[in-house]
């Protein structure tokens, strides 16, 4: 068993004996079945400031970030990919920054969106992460396909956060 079921298991473990982190109130009300359905159903505010706590540069590092990144992007549909790479050069542009640019400094094999490979938008998702974190949070809580494959343990207090959800009142 990898060290991340392991801190998953935990997580869950820890929840079920009642062990949980101060979440509002608000926050609890709903009761989620599964990852897809708070997906579905949560508000973009309240996925924001889940994401917001648990994916800060702060406190999980770019070096341990980006390869979950990679994996994840990897993993979800193409056209979820394309959303989440025209997300960011939204995003960025209207701070001021180009998708032409991004293209050079960061070596993707293209701007557009719907031609970019995983890598490309793994690249492009790291940067952001790291110099953006706003946008970062903005984007998950949009697109939050990408957070359902992330598995690194340092990041399972987003999932301990949203198990504490599904959990809600039960």
């Amino acid at each position: 068993m990898s060290s991340s079921d392991a801190y998953k298991r935990q997580v869950m473990q820890d929840l079920a004996g009642g062990n949980t982190e101060s979440i509002d109130e608000e926050s609890t009300s709903q009761n989620y079945q599964n990852f897809d359905d708070f997906a579905q159903r949560s508000t973009r505010d309240e996925r924001h400031q889940i994401f917001s706590r648990s994916f800060n540069p702060n406190q999980v590092p770019s070096s341990q970030m980006e390869p979950e990144l990679q994996k994840a992007i990897a993993q979800i549909k193409p056209n979820e990919r394309d959303d989440v790479a025209r997300e960011f050069f939204s995003h960025l542009k209207k701070r001021g920054i180009h998708d032409r640019d991004l293209e050079k400094q960061l070596g993707l094999s293209t701007h557009h969106p719907s031609r970019m490979s995983a890598d490309d938008v793994s690249k492009l998702a790291a940067f952001v992460y790291h110099n953006y974190p706003d946008i970062f949070h903005d984007v998950l809580a949009d697109q939050p396909a990408l957070v359902k494959f992330l598995s690194n343990p340092v990041v399972g207090a987003a999932f301990g956060a949203i198990a504490a959800k599904w959990l809600g009142h039960r």
